[in-house]
């Protein structure tokens, strides 16, 4: 079954309150006769502290969000927190489900500035609410508990600028250097992806340039101009390499692919490709248009569609 991030989180959260939520219920209940003590729950936190995983700090808060003690850190009492406001914060704000666990959605923390997560907890007395014990962590400190998640294979749309789609008619292409030599420029890129250990390639279709990932140095990008993308020589600074067995997009159809490409360039003189990506491995084509809207989607999708679907002139 395909992953997406949000699925992927959603696995995780779980897992993350699961070890969470036995710790903090049990503290939750032996706060209940030190409550109105600020320094016998402090105490109570210090001892406690260890018992909770991944814990960068823990503290009391009341109902409306106003501590009750100072802050509980691994090297002991934080002072200056006793009667702090976390009304504000985004936690506060989230419903604490029946059960009396909640952890939080993710946030920026005010002082670190860094994502970090709360998870609190309802202290009861019998029937009666007191507060919260709420726990603080930094996301760098949480284990990862899934591998990471798949790119969605499917088609997807995403606008851009509104201000560039309203002015949209108002520009029409103008011939770039690679569009002179597109010929040229496609029979080398070509090349780059099928013979050269090119993996992905964004073009650059007004700016005259593409850049380039390769298997062999995969972290690192590098800029061929329009000098490069149309001087054969520039083969040779690539070593040949086979064409990757995993790749989702077989080496025959990458001319097909370019071929749309151009075509998607000259299809129409105000709106027309601006940029494109090609990525071996995941099988997608990402489109740029001058309305400044983006598609992604699969190769086979992008080469069964037609330039009147892309004109919006289909039946």
């Amino acid at each position: 079954m395909s992953v997406n991030w949000k699925d992927s989180i959603h696995r995780q959260r779980i897992e993350l309150a699961g070890q969470l939520q036995d710790p903090m219920q049990r503290i939750a209940e032996r706060l209940v006769p030190v409550w109105n003590d600020r320094h016998e729950t402090e105490a109570l936190l210090v001892r406690s502290f260890a018992t909770i995983p991944y814990c960068t700090s823990v503290y009391a808060l009341t109902t409306d969000g106003l501590q009750i003690c100072d802050n509980i850190e691994r090297s002991g009492v934080v002072p200056g927190n006793y009667e702090r406001d976390r009304s504000h914060r985004p936690y506060m704000n989230e419903a604490v489900p029946a059960w009396g666990f909640l952890l939080s959605d993710a946030y920026i923390s005010q002082y670190r500035k860094r994502p970090s997560l709360t998870a609190l907890q309802i202290v009861r007395a019998g029937d009666h609410v007191l507060g919260y014990l709420g726990a603080d962590f930094d996301l760098r400190d949480m284990p990862a508990t899934a591998e990471l998640y798949h790119e969605p294979a499917g088609w997807r749309q995403i606008k851009g600028d509104p201000a560039i789609r309203g002015q949209v008619f108002q520009q029409t292409r103008v011939e770039s250097p690679m569009d002179q030599h597109a010929e040229q420029v496609f029979a080398i890129l070509e090349e780059m992806l099928t013979e050269r250990g090119v993996f992905q390639t964004q073009i650059h279709f007004s700016s005259s340039q593409a850049t380039v990932w390769t298997q062999q140095d995969p972290y690192r990008y590098r800029i061929l101009d329009i000098d490069a993308l149309t001087d054969p020589d520039i083969c040779f600074a690539y070593p040949r390499r086979a064409f990757p067995a995993e790749a989702a997009i077989p080496a025959d159809k990458v001319a097909p692919i370019l071929t749309t490409l151009h075509q998607l360039r000259h299809a129409d003189e105000n709106i027309y490709l601006r940029l494109a990506s090609i990525n071996l491995y995941n099988g997608m084509i990402s489109l740029t248009f001058s309305c400044d809207g983006s598609h992604y989607m699969p190769y086979e999708e992008f080469l069964f569609k037609n330039m009147e679907f892309w004109l919006g002139t289909a039946a």
